[in-house]
């Protein structure tokens, strides 16, 4: 197994900041079903245990199967900007959320 680039490294740890925020919006949606029972918040848990899931799953082949990523420079690149971006709006989900 090829060494992790640190194209590679930051998107992982982006996939970790973005678990951790995650966590943080599914306990507050959770706590709002309770409440109301609404199936918009049942949707935003749904939302949230899924984004995690896939996550979890990119962290794991980051660490496992760097190597669909390491031949190629732009694959990485990609990858990263995609983490990224969703790290991004998962920010701003979670300011508006916890205001």
């Amino acid at each position: 197994m090829a060494p992790m680039t640190p194209t590679l490294t930051i998107a992982s740890a982006l996939s970790g900041l973005n678990i951790v925020l995650l966590a943080a919006l599914l306990v507050v949606w959770w706590r709002n079903y309770q409440a109301f029972g609404t199936p918009l918040t049942l949707g935003l848990v749904a939302f949230a245990l899924v984004l995690a899931v896939e996550n979890v799953v990119a962290i794991g082949f980051f660490f496992s199967s760097q190597m669909l990523y390491a031949a190629d420079a732009s694959a990485q690149t990609a990858v990263l900007a995609m983490r990224a971006l969703q790290f991004v709006a998962l920010a701003f989900l979670t300011y508006v959320t916890m205001r």
